[in-house]
């Protein structure tokens, strides 16, 4: 099949012409060098740009706390009291969830572990977790403390889904047998919704179901996955998700997270869960009971009042993407991507790249192993490319549909050629 896309700076230059997203790139701040020429970011999968709108957002929270201290929790522009609620209806369109089993609280790996401790309900028969061999080391070391927490060895207790022999990604039918080999054992599946080190995107609506009918409990770390990919949580049926907010999502560095509970355990929950005061019930909370009462839905999993400067920063970003249809933004990325994949293909022949080729399976990133390795990676830094490296050997760069151009892939893509070639 002939490809629709040409070799050439002019193609390049037309795509952008075309690009219906195009004016969304003036709404973030580009990196530049010393000159004020912006440098070609790539590492949109691992901190976003930060929006023009967030120093006015948060100017506004320091505007109010100057003038109306402790008050402004009810009379600010907008109340600190309620202020996360600003968010929730955006964040759930994102998701693919109702309101009410979203909220914006803590940080990804604390509420992991919020997570788990209401999930992970292991018995003597059935006490394993499943996630990608690879998967995040943070998500590692959390399920590892979880199951030594429950008195079990993780050695045992943890299953790992390896790709096979001579592959760099996981096949969604490997993945069906191992839950069919091992479901009865295993308590909870935990996977990453996009594999942060190869970029594969999971079937993860196919993964749901099946597990879901093996009696494990569903649950995924969305952190390269929000704000992507298409997500549909509630139709999925998935148990419960986590993510953050400074990647794809844009809100800075140490932004808060966000989690899904599917509506039925967020309305009816007689499980374990760890409490605080900000998950109480809120007509009753400044009473101050001695007896939690959870507000209903995701909300009764919080603890503590959120940090508002932080959440004014995320306010700016998730209004960007309100103004943005998410199919259109899907069919850019897809389109930016496979550009990047054709021109490596055509021009740089001996860079391996390990994201599947199939645009359902992948995001907006490709991992390239690269000749020369390191080396490579340190060039594009020194020639205005800021992409990102992951031991031992994998280059990652993400063309993010929001502010990335068609121009910035081919620029970059001349460059690895002349890397490569040297």
């Amino acid at each position: 099949m002939r490809s629709p896309f040409e070799n050439s700076i002019t193609h390049a230059r037309s795509l952008d012409r075309q690009d219906e997203l195009k004016a969304f790139r003036e709404d973030f701040l580009l990196p530049v060098d010393t000159t004020g020429k912006p440098l070609i970011y790539l590492t949109g999968n691992s901190l976003g740009l930060q929006p023009r709108s967030v120093r006015s957002s948060v100017e506004e929270v320091l505007d109010d706390w100057a003038q109306l201290g402790v008050e402004a929790h009810f009379r600010a522009r907008n109340s600190w009291m309620p202020y996360h609620e600003l968010l929730t209806d955006s964040m759930s369109r994102i998701v693919g969830a109702n309101p009410h089993e979203v909220v914006i609280m803590n940080s990804l790996t604390v509420n992991l572990h919020l997570m788990m401790a209401s999930f992970y309900r292991p018995t003597r028969d059935r006490f394993g977790i499943l996630i990608e061999a690879d998967a995040f080391p943070s998500d590692q070391y959390a399920v590892a403390s979880q199951i030594r927490w429950h008195g079990y060895d993780p050695d045992t207790a943890i299953h790992r889904l390896s790709p096979r022999d001579g592959e760099s990604t996981l096949r969604s039918t490997d993945i069906a047998e191992y839950l069919d080999q091992h479901g009865s054992q295993i308590a909870l599946v935990l996977l990453g919704g996009v594999n942060y080190y190869t970029g594969q995107f999971f079937q993860l609506d196919t993964i749901a179901a099946h597990a879901r009918d093996l009696g494990c409990v569903v649950g995924y770390d969305l952190a390269h996955a929000a704000g992507n990919v298409p997500l549909f949580l509630h139709d999925w049926n998935v148990d419960f998700a986590c993510w953050c907010t400074y990647k794809y999502l844009n809100a800075g560095p140490g932004s808060p997270a966000a989690i899904f509970i599917h509506e039925r355990h967020a309305e009816s929950f007689d499980g374990p869960r760890l409490t605080g005061w900000w998950g109480h019930d809120k007509q009753s909370r400044f009473q101050m009971p001695d007896t939690f009462k959870p507000t209903p839905g995701a909300e009764g999993w919080q603890l503590s009042n959120p940090s508002i400067l932080a959440m004014a920063a995320l306010k700016a970003s998730l209004e960007i993407f309100d103004r943005c249809s998410a199919e259109i933004r899907w069919k850019k990325s897809c389109h930016l991507t496979s550009y990047m994949e054709h021109l490596l293909a055509t021009r740089c022949p001996a860079v391996e790249i390990i994201t599947p080729s199939d645009e359902t399976h992948r995001g907006a990133q490709l991992s390239l192993r690269v000749p020369g390795g390191r080396k490579i990676f340190d060039w594009l830094s020194d020639h205005s490319v800021i992409a990102d490296w992951r031991e031992p050997d994998v280059v990652r760069v993400a063309p993010v549909p929001l502010y990335n151009t068609f121009e910035e892939v081919y620029t970059f893509v001349s460059l690895l050629e002349e890397a490569v070639s040297a």
